[in-house]
């Protein structure tokens, strides 16, 4: 008898554990944001936590992706870095490449990068484990995210509906990060709060 109540017990917990729902592994527009900590290319440490209160936009990049090519090619990644930090919004551009794969950098080499484009992000911050972009779903770059002040993810997404790599078409296309954010700053819901992200696919280790 007391082995069949033992065994109950233990089935019960078994089926108790099975119904806790596990954390998502990618942010979800409306909730909040994953927390991370990672270190920039000048050794400094950021978290999310540190930025409550701010506007964040975080931006995947590999500067061998033709996709970011486009973005920075054309001067439109580097022209919305500066229009929104300028008006308050921290800007962390991401770097998930694991070593050995294409796009990885060390902090020199995402330095001297930034500096050859003219890039005008708040930081970037060096993810070589890819644990803060797998916690954020990145699939690919750019993958963007725009965190509210709240610390909510109020945009996900592809930085514009032109999946291709060709600059004449940043000219025409509508950059969903700026909307976002204009709209993220004015107060009011987001119209476009996600859309399918396009790009190379981020290199993680694994």
């Amino acid at each position: 008898m007391k082995k069949t109540l033992a065994f109950a017990a233990v089935a019960l917990a078994v089926l108790a554990a099975a119904s806790v729902p596990t954390a998502s592994a990618e942010a979800v527009v409306g909730q909040a944001a994953p927390a991370f900590t990672l270190t920039d290319s000048h050794g400094k440490s950021h978290s999310l936590a540190g930025l409550a209160g701010k506007v964040v936009v975080l931006e995947w990049w590999n500067p061998e992706c033709p996709f970011v090519g486009k973005h920075y090619t054309s001067g439109n990644m580097q022209k919305l870095q500066k229009e929104w930090t300028a008006k308050g919004v921290v800007w962390l551009t991401v770097s998930s490449s694991a070593p050995g794969k294409q796009g990885f950098v060390d902090g020199a080499k995402a330095d001297a990068l930034m500096k050859e484009k003219g890039g005008a992000s708040t930081a970037v911050l060096l993810d070589h484990d890819g644990k803060a972009g797998k916690a954020y779903g990145a699939k690919t770059t750019p993958h963007m995210f725009v965190i509210d002040a709240k610390g909510r993810v109020a945009y996900a997404g592809g930085i514009d509906d032109k999946a291709s790599t060709d600059v004449a078409d940043v000219a025409t296309a509508k950059n969903h990060v700026s909307a976002a954010l204009a709209e993220v700053l004015a107060g009011r819901p987001v119209s476009v709060a996600s859309s399918a992200p396009y790009g190379c696919g981020v290199k993680y280790a694994d």
